[in-house]
């Protein structure tokens, strides 16, 4: 069995793998185990995989040998780790695409009924101290479009089909997708945004994608539209959407990413209107993150001593 070094953060109180965790989940024997630098540099040494978190490998990049296999982070998106030129030929990277599904599923559904309800109109009508009622209608019949039709955008969209809404999913290539109605290419995004009551960014971070929800898309949606942000920051034109936002023309926005991170003080973000904050928790379950990390890892690992292409294998050339 090859052997796998796993490298954790000092200060990673959310998903630590513990020897005991890896043990317990049955990973291979031999592993190491280490938090800083001269860790990574013992483990690596003569490792076929590596197991952390991208912001983890970030500082060590420059560090990864040449014999590696493979490299497993603990994260979705590879944005913060691009461009990949100093990933060695041959060595396959893979993320943990997948594990955040069902706490992100549920937070679309959260962020869905609090925009339907009007949730951040009266939690502004509260904080001014006024009794203002708010009348509002179910979900059923709304129309989600969702940017990224991934894990955490197929969750979305399954979220929104249990209130009984319509869901459109926009991918790279307009390949049908069992978890939404109708699917289009990202060449024809601007044709949806129109029907779009709810606006999901669920998409990977990548030069393509980069403020893809800008100025004159936001004008696109229609008036009252709410936005839910659980991908990145930097999918959405900020200014522009807070401008919309104090102007009226959409109707609230829940968001989970921001850029940067964290929030500066006295950033506008803090007091636009009918905005929603949460400070980047929409995903992760510190309590089953570890763990479904490491079940994903053996997974991939046990397709690829098959002889088959490991399912969570990233593109580099595209960036997720």
């Amino acid at each position: 069995m090859p052997r796998i070094h796993i490298q954790n953060k000092a200060d990673d109180l959310e998903s630590k793998i513990t020897p005991e965790l890896w043990q317990a989940l049955g990973g291979p024997e031999g592993a190491s185990f280490a938090e800083d630098e001269a860790g990574f540099r013992a483990g690596i040494a003569d490792a076929a995989y590596l197991i952390t978190a991208t912001s983890a490998l970030r500082p060590y990049r420059a560090l990864i040998p040449g014999q590696l296999r493979g490299i497993f982070c603990t994260s979705a998106g590879m944005d913060s780790i691009a461009p990949f030129d100093w990933l060695p030929q041959g060595t396959m990277l893979m993320n943990n695409s997948g594990v955040h599904a069902d706490r992100g599923g549920e937070y679309v559904a959260m962020a869905l009924l609090m925009l339907r309800q009007e949730m951040p109109a009266m939690i502004a009508a509260q904080q001014r101290g006024v009794w203002e009622k708010h009348y509002t209608s179910v979900l059923r019949g709304c129309t989600l479009v969702s940017i990224g039709t991934g894990a955490l955008g197929a969750a979305g969209a399954r979220a929104a089909r249990l209130f009984g809404m319509k869901t459109i999913g926009v991918r790279t290539k307009a390949e049908p997708h069992p978890d939404f109605d109708r699917v289009v290419a990202a060449a024809d995004l601007d044709s949806v945004l129109p029907l779009a009551e709810f606006l999901l960014l669920a998409a990977p971070l990548t030069p393509q994608s980069q403020n893809i929800l800008d100025a004159r898309r936001i004008a696109l949606l229609p008036k009252g539209a709410g936005v839910i942000n659980i991908g990145r920051g930097a999918l959405i034109a900020q200014d522009a959407l807070c401008d919309a936002l104090d102007a009226g023309a959409l109707g609230g926005a829940v968001l989970d990413v921001f850029s940067p991170e964290p929030i500066p003080p006295g950033h506008r973000l803090w007091t636009t209107r009918h905005l929603v904050i949460t400070p980047h928790v929409s995903a992760d379950d510190p309590a089953i993150y570890a763990s479904d990390s490491v079940k994903l890892f053996l997974e991939n690992l046990a397709a690829i001593e098959r002889g088959e292409t490991p399912p969570n294998l990233v593109d580099i050339s595209k960036g997720y």
